[in-house]
């Protein structure tokens, strides 16, 4: 009786873990009808760039039928290049999609750029067409092509990748190394990564398996929504492949349809993020906002009254995170578009009225480098010098002649040859003035915020005083 029972139970229990199994399959997405339906509206692209051809050098002018016109000829012959004589044009693959009927493609930037030629083929068919590049925007690294092949094209939709959550199903369709029309399938790891592709970046991750070839292909919803763009991998890790938010294609796409670029606003300032040693120094309750490190001149900032050493911390009444957060709702936003900007001057609050300029090369020229991406008596590990030992003139504030190894301003990235001209927003002229503020404000605070030049441009560094 008792080994009944036993018997009843253990099938029984194995019954249970049967259905929790059949249950488990149940649940796992159904790829094939998606990819059977989404396939045909991706496409492979082929890229050629003609290479640079050198100019041919002048043959030198020897007289016809003298005994050094053969040696010349054969000379000229081997060392110098024809005309006729060209190498092949190179070739790239990449991937897109149609988002109309009538042959609009995305993909990414980096796949058409520099091409003198762009070509598309269809999954169904072997005939290659050729496309036109509307237009093309590198800062989030989208481009749309369109093709001319009648009006009854298979095409996406661009879904909703706000309502993504980590964890959800999506399927990457592309060509990676050049093998036509690949599916991939795997869940969204993570959101919002910003991986320094760009200045938006705000990629989903990825573990759908994406490689070389993948880029400007979509990343599909269980709906067979186009939530993202793939875009990046990490060549050294598995599993780990980016994608740009269809919520931001949207925009970009609707701007380079319209007008062939996309124009953005943008204040005319270098920011740098406030870390909880800067927070320190400047007596901040939080270490959230953008420093501002640089006003361009003649900027909208410049207009507005913004002054290096403001912490920007709200725009349009919005709190702002960080120096990202500021660039992407500023470029979010159109040229000549008012906004107000709340920021902390010194402890105090204020707020400015600022107009937007447009965002272009020109203007990002003249704001120079981005001091944030900047790399590498003794005063916290620094000799410091009022004057420049090499020409006996004023260094402008102090020269930091020296740096000590594994020392506070080292590991803070100071370095032999930067110009410290503020502390803790106050200016310095000579090394006592510097010590007096860092002990006095720096130790009781614990850090202290230095502003300093390197080869002209203007870095914020907060560095803890022990």
């Amino acid at each position: 009786m008792h080994r009944t029972n036993l018997f009843k139970l253990s099938l029984f229990s194995a019954l249970i873990v049967l259905f929790a199994a059949g249950q488990a399959l149940a649940e796992l997405p159904k790829i094939a009808d998606l990819a059977e339906k989404a396939g045909p509206a991706v496409v492979n692209i082929f890229t050629e760039t003609a290479p640079k051809q050198s100019q041919r050098q002048p043959r030198m002018q020897i007289p016809r039928g003298t005994p050094f016109d053969d040696f010349f000829e054969q000379f000229d012959q081997y060392f110098n290049q024809h005309p006729q004589q060209q190498q092949k044009r190179s070739r790239s693959l990449g991937s897109g999609f149609l988002i109309s009927a009538d042959g609009y493609i995305i993909t990414n930037n980096h796949v058409v750029e520099k091409a003198d030629k762009v070509n598309v083929k269809l999954q169904k068919g072997e005939k290659v067409i050729q496309a036109r590049v509307v237009g093309a925007d590198p800062e989030t690294d989208l481009a749309l092509l369109k093709i001319d092949n009648g009006s009854s094209l298979p095409f996406l939709k661009l879904g909703d990748s706000a309502k993504l959550r980590v964890g959800d199903w999506v399927v990457a369709i592309g060509n990676p190394f050049g093998l036509a029309h690949t599916v991939t399938a795997g869940i969204v790891s993570a959101k919002g990564r910003v991986i320094g592709a760009g200045p938006y970046d705000d990629f989903i991750q990825t573990d759908a398996s994406i490689n070389p070839g993948n880029s400007g292909g979509p990343l599909l919803n269980l709906d067979g929504e186009v939530v993202g763009i793939n875009a990046a991998i990490i060549a050294s890790g598995q599993g780990i492949g980016f994608a740009i938010p269809s919520n931001i294609a949207k925009d970009v796409v609707a701007q380079l349809k319209s007008k062939g670029k996309v124009s953005r606003g943008m204040l005319g300032v270098t920011i740098q993020s406030v870390d909880e040693n800067t927070a320190k120094a400047l007596g901040l309750s939080d270490a959230k906002g953008a420093l501002v490190s640089q006003v361009g001149p003649g900027s909208a900032a410049e207009k507005a009254g913004l002054a290096s050493g403001d912490v920007i911390i709200a725009v349009n009444g919005q709190p702002v995170a960080d120096s990202h957060d500021l660039t992407t709702r500023i470029g979010n936003m159109n040229p000549g578009e008012p906004v107000t900007v709340t920021y902390l001057r010194k402890g105090k609050s204020q707020t400015a009225k600022v107009t937007l300029m447009e965002r272009d090369a020109k203007a990002l020229g003249q704001m120079g480098d981005d001091p944030a991406q900047a790399k590498g008596g003794d005063t916290l590990g620094m000799t410091l010098s009022a004057t420049d030992p090499r020409t006996g003139k004023p260094a402008g504030g102090l020269l930091v002649v020296d740096v000590t190894q594994n020392s506070a301003a080292a590991e803070a990235g100071l370095r032999r040859g930067d110009v410290i001209v503020e502390i803790n927003q106050r200016p310095v002229a000579t090394p006592e003035e510097a010590a007096s503020i860092i002990e006095k404000e720096g130790k009781a605070r614990g850090a202290v915020v230095v502003l300093f030049k390197r080869q002209g441009q203007p870095v914020f560094r907060s560095i803890p005083v022990q």
